[in-house]
């Protein structure tokens, strides 16, 4: 199996490390576009091989897509982060360009891999990567719920004072403020979480979920990387080993939810095919009611980037 992350950045390289390490792999390929950086964190992974005992050969390339060839998966992270004065709208066109030319370059080289998209702003750019690449919806899809989900469990688990391990959840909709985080969906133990918490207090977790993203980014300053390389690597795991996981992803609902032709992210079985199946849950309709607001939100987004290609 080969696995290829376009952008060597920190979320591009936080990825191939832990697809390295986990050995999901026999080869992993690190490329960007700036000259050196990709093969010297792709040096860098295979020379700790032989200290945390791995396998998997990890390959760097300056822009030449060449070395992507026959690739069964590929994780975009192109892209450039919003900079002050720069309006959402320049974000999009901006990025919408990157990835429009590298998903270009990648199904030149490798016409029937599976595209997970984790640049921003995700669910446009993941509608961006299915134009330009005219796969089915199956195999083009952004990673974005499981990393909020993960987000949402650790709040939890810190709260509860529990592992982490032992709570599962499911969230939907769009990538940003208007996520749909599903309490009745959520579960401790296999113990519904409402059972265990106030309710003032999941909200709190629910809405500091929302925004998880610029938390980080107000300590930090720049945007999160191991949270996000971990959770699109944990999305190539369970395509190149069949494992069936059920995840929630950014993917083009085709009447599902009673939403068509909207990029929103909802519950999936993810397996050797890509998305092998979009899992409809029961909402109920207050649940429904955001998943309409989150749908709207991102459609907007969407026509932004229609219009820009008129």
């Amino acid at each position: 199996m080969k696995v290829t992350v376009v952008g060597a950045g920190n979320v591009g390289a936080t990825c191939a490390d832990v697809l390295a390490y986990r050995e999901i792999a026999n080869e992993v390929v690190l490329l960007d576009i700036k000259e050196g950086v990709a093969e010297g964190k792709a040096l860098d992974i295979w020379q700790k091989a032989p200290i945390n005992l791995y396998d998997t050969r990890t390959v760097g390339s300056t822009n030449d897509y060449t070395k992507t060839a026959d690739s069964d998966v590929v994780v975009i992270t192109s892209g450039l982060p919003r900079k002050p004065g720069m309006t959402r709208d320049d974000l999009i066109q901006t990025n919408a360009g990157i990835v429009k030319s590298v998903t270009e370059n990648i199904i030149q080289h490798s016409p029937d891999a599976i595209i997970i998209i984790v640049s921003n702003p995700l669910d446009v750019m993941t509608y961006q990567a299915h134009l330009s690449s005219k796969l089915p919806r199956n195999k083009v899809m952004g990673m974005a719920g499981i990393l909020d989900t993960a987000r949402y469990r650790a709040f939890l688990a810190e709260e509860l004072n529990v592992s982490p391990k032992d709570i599962q959840a499911v969230l939907m909709g769009g990538h940003g403020d208007t996520m749909v985080p599903l309490p009745r969906y959520t579960t401790v133990g296999g113990i519904p979480v409402t059972e265990l918490i106030d309710p003032d207090k999941l909200t709190a977790i629910i809405e500091r979920t929302k925004t998880g993203g610029g938390e980080l980014v107000k300590l930090m300053g720049t945007s999160a990387w191991y949270a996000p390389g971990s959770a699109a690597a944990q999305m190539v795991e369970a395509i190149v080993r069949d494992q069936k996981r059920v995840f929630p992803v950014c993917i083009k609902l085709e009447g599902e939810y009673g939403i068509d032709d909207c990029y929103l992210g909802a519950p999936v079985i993810l397996g050797k095919g890509g998305v092998e199946k979009v899992l409809e849950l029961d909402l109920n309709e207050e649940e429904k009611a955001l998943l309409e607001t989150s749908r709207g939100h991102v459609k907007d987004v969407m026509a932004v980037l229609d219009g820009l290609s008129k």
